[in-house]
Order: C-alpha cells, then structure tokens, then sequence
C-alpha cells in the first residue's frame, strides 16, 4: 500500500449547526476527526477562519467505540454534535495532561450534564500530584466557574494512567509514553485491526529526534498527529523548529501520513498556509490540521 493509499482525506469546516450523525455503532470504520486544532487559547477571527481558532480537541472512531483526545474548546463544538444523536453517549476521553488549553471546554461539554450518557475518562498526574478528577473538578469550582463538575449528570468514570499504561477497549488497544517531562504529558497510540494512530502533540522538541520511546510509539503508524506549527520566536529557521522535528520523527519511524497539529495563537490561516508547504519539503504526505477536517484510515 502507497502512502497516498493508507489515508483519505475529506474536510468540512464546522459550523454551530450541525446534521444528525450516525451513532457509532453502526459503523466499522476507522475515522479521525479534529473539531479543535489551537494551542494556548482560542483564536477566533477572520484570519484563522480556513484552520479554526477552538483549542484541541480530537475524535477518533473505531470498532464502534468513540474516543476523544483533549477538551480544549473544540469539546463544546463536538458536544453539539452528539446531541443530534439519538442513542445515548458512551465515549472514552483521555487527556494529554491539565493545562488549561486541553481542558478548558469540558466545564462546556452539554452531554456530560445529560443523564445516561456516560464517560470514561483517563489522565495522568499533574506535577503537582493532582488526579485527572481533581483538575477537572478545580477548573469547575468558584470563583472559576458558575456550575461543578458534581452537576453533570452523565455517569463519570475516572481512571488513573500513567506512562506505560495499556487500555484495552474490546478489540482497541490504547498504548502510552511520557512525551514532557515537564509538562507530564502522554503520548497515544491507538490500534485498531492491523490499524494505528498516534497522538503526541505537547513534546519537548529538542529530545524528540533521539528519543526513543517516541519512536517506538509512532513505528509505521498510519497517521501520526503532531505539534509541529506552533513554535516560539527564533525557532522558525533552525533545526529545531518542531515541524522540522516532526518531518524527521515521521521519517525514522516510516509514518504513513503526518498531521500537524496544535497550531500558535500567533500564526492567522497565511502564516499555516507557509508552513504547511515548508513541511511537505521535507515529508511529502504531511498536512496541517483544521476543524472539520476528516481522515479514514483503511
């Protein structure tokens, strides 16, 4: 199988209306949506209109399971849509780690306020200790927010991961790393029929070209999902700029197709337009993520 044979790509920008998807279940397919591609903070404006301004937020189906990666802002968007559903919700959501871009839209998640609907969710530890269920209710507390987590009316399942963990859903494994140290990040992999996607989007760029575990995660990965366009001042032109990090992780660990992802509040659709080119220079089949856009892995 050629790389352009591994993936196909449609993309459809999100709207606030959204039509009647069908439920999990009745699909066998393998199918990546991305409803939040920022980092930091929420860009919306004119100039991000062609990639999207929500913070990450990642819906990956497979074997009729549904799994989300992150609740940034592009949470709130992918709950509108699960409303459309007429089955109740049952998802797994995993988070990278708590800052506050990847959490941000959960407090804003309407399904989880729905009884019957239910949740499984996975996080590791914050630096501080904190379990995925103690940030997750913090963010919710006054004076921060108006409503607690208490009020959701889903049923919340909470597990304690760490690095090295493995989660099988059925026939779905979930495999992880640390990707940051300093962040305590985790790195995904998710494997489905022979099939793997690899979500490592808050890595410490000046390890990642050695290291090892990141390589062993992402090794023939049909779709790898990176940090690649966000990058600070100074770093454009060196060879540590991340997308130059990305290209070169996605070729020693002979990806199918890159996806950059998490892109800079700084850069408007123009700036991620020259990117975007920059990167193919050195890894034909990669891409910038953008709301709306959808890959099926076959």
């Amino acid at each position: 199988m050629s790389d352009s044979d591994s993936l196909s790509l449609t993309y459809s920008p999100i709207s606030e209306t959204l039509a009647e998807e069908s439920t999990p279940e009745k699909t066998v397919e393998f199918t990546v949506q991305f409803w939040g591609v920022r980092g930091s903070i929420p860009t919306p404006g004119a100039d991000t209109v062609r990639y999207g301004g929500n913070t990450a937020c990642v819906e990956i189906l497979a074997g009729g399971k549904r799994l989300i990666f992150d609740g940034g802002t592009g949470l709130r968007i992918l709950g509108k849509h699960l409303l459309h559903q007429r089955a109740a919700v049952n998802a797994h959501i995993f988070f990278t780690h708590t800052h506050w871009d990847r959490i941000q839209g959960f407090p804003f998640f309407i399904p989880a306020f729905t009884e019957g609907n239910c949740f499984h969710i996975y996080g590791a530890a914050a630096a501080n200790g904190a379990s995925i269920k103690q940030c997750l209710t913090d963010q919710m507390l006054r004076p921060n927010f108006f409503t607690p987590l208490q009020e959701m009316r889903s049923e919340l399942k909470f597990f304690n991961i760490s690095a090295g963990s493995i989660i099988p859903i059925d026939d779905i494994v979930v495999e992880t790393i640390s990707l940051n140290r300093s962040t305590s990040a985790l790195g995904y992999r998710i494997s489905w029929q022979g099939h793997s996607v690899v979500y490592a989007t808050d890595t410490d760029h000046c390890l990642n070209t050695k290291d090892q575990n990141l390589l062993y995660l992402a090794h023939k990965a049909d779709l790898l999902i990176y940090d690649g366009s966000y990058h600070d001042a100074g770093e454009e032109d060196t060879d540590l700029a991340p997308w130059r990090v990305g290209a070169e992780i996605a070729k020693n660990a002979d990806v199918r197709q890159l996806i950059m992802f998490h892109h800079s509040p700084a850069h408007d659709d123009d700036s991620l337009d020259h990117i975007e080119m920059e990167i193919q220079t050195k890894f034909s089949n990669a891409r910038l993520a953008r709301e709306g856009m959808i890959l099926q892995i076959h």
